[in-house]
């Protein structure tokens, strides 16, 4: 068999040992696709072989492999050898690649306790095909029907014409103590969706969706949590350049502050979004909306440095990448957030939101201090409606000053 090498000179002979040596070559091939450093591959490698030897010590079966005899191995191992930071990340990557070649028993989600009632699945399928909802929105929604008719039908008999007021009532006030504003928020909007479905099939005899309490909107208690147009400049000049993270941790910050983009369009910009010969970037929001903005000379100059000497070389059309190994799109939104945020400690501020959102406030809010309208505001924003832009009236203290009225004298 021919001896796969990796990094410099160093073979792979002596790490194919018991259960798991025919996979090692491929193994290693994953660890090197993915552009791990030399001395990390050999490290992972090492870890694998552990296993393998583990596994021939306890007689355990390769097809016998799963996430509960992985664990039992980590723990043993850190008896003689502390477990370091990716360890469980190679393990689960080598059941993966069993799995992949039917070696390793693929895991079969569990059901539920109790069958799905037929309304559920209408509803979900309303949600998705009639109403349009993200698969998110869907998965948001589906947990508090599930948990109302639990509750309602313990015994598991759905007997939907049997609801009346006071079962909507008690069990969004009781939920709604363990929630949060915003999650009780969707609760309620789950709930009053799910009724007025009911009704409109014919399902209840009244119309339930009224009964489920209003959740108090405090939306205009505070302001836009935003900072000066100077000091996101220094956000923006505190990236090395020098660096491919630099390089591309300075795209991003700019795609923020110049156009105002959410964590979750930034992660999901693809190459063929950007078009380099009209000057125009595609924007895919929410709710499945497709937006072209016009792109800025300072944001495409920022992005060829990123395409051109930062970016890994990767099989994925994701404009943004990690720099670590291993190496590929962002696993969320929340790799944008913290992009800003290790910005804005490196420059020493203390804002009271320190997430991608913040330079989306920004922009609006100096926006309007040089004198653009809310609804220009809104249509560079992209909102859906006008009154999620009006929130940023409030930060035009000067225009508010007039309006207030003077305290009455006694």
């Amino acid at each position: 068999m021919k001896t796969h090498r990796y990094g410099h000179s160093v073979s792979l002979e002596r790490y194919r040992v018991g259960p798991l040596s025919p996979y090692i070559d491929a193994f290693a091939t994953l660890l090197l696709q993915a552009q791990y450093a030399p001395n990390n591959i050999r490290h992972l490698i090492r870890v694998v072989t552990d296993l393998s030897l583990w596994l021939q010590r306890c007689r355990t079966d390769v097809s016998r492999l799963d996430e509960r005899t992985l664990a039992r191995f980590l723990k043993a191992r850190q008896r003689y050898d502390p477990v370091r930071r990716g360890d469980a990340a190679a393990v689960r990557k080598m059941l993966e690649l069993l799995r992949e070649q039917g070696v390793a028993q693929t895991v079969r989600p569990r059901k539920d306790s109790r069958a799905c009632h037929p309304t559920e699945e209408d509803f979900e399928r309303f949600l998705r095909q009639e109403r349009r909802l993200s698969l998110a929105s869907v998965l948001n929604i589906m947990p508090f029907v599930r948990e109302f008719l639990d509750e309602r039908f313990s015994s598991g008999h759905v007997a939907l014409k049997e609801l009346r007021a006071a079962d909507v009532t008690g069990f969004a006030l009781r939920r709604a103590g363990r929630l949060g504003p915003k999650r009780a928020g969707i609760m309620v909007w789950a709930l009053r969706s799910f009724f007025r479905f009911l009704r409109l099939r014919g399902l209840t005899d009244t119309d339930l969706a009224g009964a489920v309490p209003t959740v108090p909107q405090r939306r205009w208690s505070s302001l836009p949590k935003f900072i000066d147009a100077d000091k996101v400049e220094q956000l923006i000049k505190s990236c090395d350049r020098h660096t491919a993270t630099g390089r591309r941790d300075h795209a991003i910050l700019l795609l923020l502050a110049r156009l105002g983009l959410r964590s979750g369009e930034v992660a999901a910009l693809s190459l063929e979004d950007i078009d380099w010969q009209t000057g125009v970037i595609c924007v895919r929001g929410k709710g499945s909306r497709i937006d072209r903005l016009p792109l800025p000379e300072d944001v495409g100059r920022a992005l060829v440095a990123y395409l051109r000497r930062g970016r890994p070389r990767c099989a994925t059309r994701r404009v943004f990448l990690t720099t670590r190994a291993p190496v590929g799109p962002f696993t969320g939104q929340s790799s944008v957030g913290c992009i800003v945020t290790r910005a804005v400690k490196r420059v020493g501020l203390d804002p009271a939101h320190k997430g991608a959102h913040l330079l989306r406030h920004s922009l609006a809010t100096g926006m309007l201090r040089r004198g653009a309208s809310l609804a220009e505001i809104g249509e560079l924003l992209r909102h859906r409606h006008p009154d999620t832009t009006v929130i940023y009236a409030k930060v035009d203290i000067d225009a508010l000053r007039v309006l207030a009225q003077p305290w009455p004298e006694e």
